[in-house]
């Protein structure tokens, strides 16, 4: 697993010092080395309240979790020849105060660190644009995209914001990736699918704050999951934002269409008819049910669920 630490700014560390914004490029390119034979590119960014380790137990876990579905379940994915995935974890300052003046804390520090002054968007932005450059050869014998793996984002609570400010910052940016869905020409495309797990914004955000992602290098859905039993997103998310959130309530409006459906047990199929849209609202209540304390279970995301529906967004890019 590839970690890659921000600071407080949203900027880069490398041995504890902040990246200069003009060093991104070459430090990808010296750092980043997808391993050979790798069919997908999972970069994840972890949510509220979590450590160093604890996010990279999270990613490991889930991977796990996709790993014994994918030898458990193989036949759910057709198209999913092989499944290696390289994992880059996008490790933040998530840690906060009391409850609910570390929810602000954190949602304003989530924003700032892409806002103008932040460093998180063109970091993640960047980041996206070398791994598009650096994907294998698919000569090799890995099915895949423009350069070989194919790229998929998994965010879980604040982790979505930083990863919806970055992928508005590369839309923002046209030189920093390929155009995004594939057009007569067979145009190059970057982001294959973008797995929001209770993520923690208002319902509308899409409509009101995000509201490039519809324009963005995206090739594949927006998916976000909800619970009501998600307390941290629904009672405290209430309170200190006078609405609801998207993590308690799903997605609301949005730029597109947005496709409402149940997140399905391990061994049911999800029809590409499903997944194939640009916002997909995932019910997750039925799943998504432990934890205890004030945030209830809003950290119930890592299960075989969660992974199935990962498998089936990579199944479903090819």
């Amino acid at each position: 697993m590839k970690i890659l630490d921000l600071d407080e700014n949203g900027r880069l560390l490398d041995g504890g010092h902040p990246v200069p914004a003009h060093r991104l490029d070459d430090h990808f390119a010296e750092a980043l080395r997808p391993r050979h034979g790798a069919t997908d590119i999972v970069l994840y960014t972890h949510g509220w309240q979590t450590g160093p380790q604890a996010a990279e137990r999270a990613a490991g876990r889930l991977l796990a979790l996709a790993a014994d579905q994918y030898r458990d379940h193989r036949a759910l994915y057709p198209a999913l020849a092989r499944w290696t995935p390289w994992p880059v974890l996008v490790r933040w300052p998530s840690r906060s105060g009391p409850l609910l003046g570390g929810y602000r804390r954190i949602r304003d520090r989530a924003h700032a660190l892409s806002a103008p002054g932040g460093h998180a968007g063109r970091v993640i932005g960047t980041l996206l644009g070398c791994l598009d450059t650096l994907r294998g050869d698919p000569r090799e014998g890995v099915l895949a995209g423009r350069g070989g793996q194919y790229l998929h984002l998994v965010g879980h609570s604040f982790g979505c914001r930083v990863l919806c400010e970055a992928v508005q910052w590369a839309a923002r940016e046209p030189d920093v990736l390929g155009w995004s869905r594939p057009g007569p020409a067979g145009l190059p495309f970057t982001v294959d699918s973008m797995l929001l797990l209770q993520m923690a914004a208002p319902r509308d955000a899409f409509a009101q704050t995000f509201t490039a992602l519809d324009a963005a290098p995206l090739r594949g859905p927006v998916v976000a999951t909800y619970a009501q039993r998600d307390r941290a997103t629904g009672f405290w998310h209430r309170i200190a934002e006078q609405r609801a959130g998207m993590g308690n309530q799903g997605i609301g409006t949005a730029p597109r269409p947005v496709s409402a459906i149940a997140m399905l047990a391990p061994d049911t199929a999800y029809p590409r008819s499903a997944l194939d849209h640009w916002f997909v609202s995932v019910d997750a209540g039925a799943v998504f049910t432990g934890g205890h304390g004030p945030a209830g279970a809003h950290s119930d995301h890592v299960r075989a669920e969660s992974a199935h529906l990962l498998l089936s967004l990579a199944g479903h890019s090819r």
